[in-house]
């Protein structure tokens, strides 16, 4: 017997994320960042501080996000003035990835920004709870 739209795991799922998405739409607006930018100049800026000058499709890996998307986003956070794009020296046909200052500023900024839009969204779950689960939707091999 075929489950209500209420009772389906998947539905619910849909619905959440597209309210989650909204909120964090939302949230980034008024710094001109759309969710994919944040997430992108979030990942390069992270693997920055932590050392590294990823190119595009280590940046991809770590984000999720399909190479060629990924190339597009990186143009437009590039003009935003975000993140800066260097011939690699070991292979001059990849490019290696840097924030700009702006982009640093602005970073840890967003970051807040979305973990207290996150806060909010999941606030009527325990945080370890939804980490857990999401977890393992995420990962389902580990």
């Amino acid at each position: 017997m075929a489950l209500s739209p209420g009772g389906s795991p998947g539905f619910l799922l849909w619905h959440a994320t597209l309210r989650w998405q909204r909120e964090i739409a939302t949230a980034l607006g008024p710094l001109d960042l759309t969710h994919v930018q944040f997430v992108l100049l979030a990942c390069t800026w992270w693997l920055n501080t932590h050392g590294e000058q990823p190119n595009q499709l280590a940046l991809a890996r770590q984000a999720g996000t399909d190479v060629k998307m990924t190339s597009q986003v990186l143009r437009a956070l590039e003009a935003k003035g975000l993140i800066e794009r260097e011939v690699d020296p070991a292979d001059t046909r990849a490019k290696r990835l840097r924030v700009t200052s702006a982009g640093a500023a602005l970073a840890p900024r967003a970051i807040a920004v979305v973990e207290d839009a996150d806060a909010r969204f999941f606030q009527p779950v325990a945080r370890d709870d939804a980490v857990t689960l999401l977890s393992r939707l995420a990962k389902p091999e580990s």
